[in-house]
């Protein structure tokens, strides 16, 4: 193989993975990874399976496949282009539909009578959203990092020795998701999604915005 084609072929599978993680770190996905971490990693794992999945598959429901619903509508009525939101002026509306998709949730997890650090959860990625909305009017910043530093914060809240919450010792867990973090930043600036500006700007509204909430809720 020529150097040539191998570089192609290397070029190739890092485009493929980067894709891979965009989509398996989706800021969609990290309202339901955050509930199952809590749900099965602190001491929230006593309670019924059946009541732990329920929860879960409700929160799914709420902040994963109302907001692509949502946004595949807006695409299938010609509101945006892209259901990528690559453009910075077609996040608004699925923004402030994805805020209102967190409050929601948030009504959700207090109904079940959930710790109300685990709902300030969902009120800090609700308000990292709103940051993120209100950034997005003049500048693009990255919704993937917000929600990476969100569910890093909140692992980290987990295993925070003072809180004890943790079912088990997740100090391993904690390491990969940012290790994690770290692989989805660089995918996003590789894929010409972001620069290294807007994936740090994620980064801080996501951590600050948990923190916060569970700072202030918790």
């Amino acid at each position: 193989m020529s150097s040539e084609k191998q570089s192609t072929s290397i070029n190739r599978f890092v485009q493929i993975a980067a894709h891979a993680f965009s989509a398996l770190l989706s800021p969609m996905l990290m309202p339901t990874y955050g509930v199952f971490l809590v749900l099965w990693c602190s001491f929230l794992n006593a309670n019924p399976i059946g009541d732990r999945v329920a929860a879960l598959m409700v929160i799914f429901g709420i902040t994963c496949i109302l907001p692509i619903v949502f946004i595949a509508l807006l695409h299938n009525f010609k509101f945006i282009k892209d259901k990528r939101l690559d453009s910075r002026k077609e996040r608004t509306v699925p923004y402030l539909f994805t805020i209102g998709c967190y409050v929601a949730a948030y009504f959700y997890l207090d109904h079940i009578h959930a710790p109300q650090w685990f709902s300030a959860f969902m009120a800090g990625g609700a308000l990292a959203c709103l940051v993120s909305f209100v950034v997005n009017l003049k500048w693009k910043i990255s919704a993937h990092m917000a929600g990476m530093a969100g569910l890093v914060t909140l692992l980290f809240e987990l295993h925070n020795p003072t809180n004890r919450l943790e079912a088990f010792d997740l100090s391993w867990l904690l390491w990969v998701s940012i290790l994690l973090a770290g692989i989805l930043g660089s995918s996003r600036m590789y894929l010409n999604r972001h620069n290294l500006l807007q994936v740090l700007a994620g980064t801080v509204n996501g951590l600050v915005c948990i923190k916060l909430a569970m700072m202030i809720l918790g």
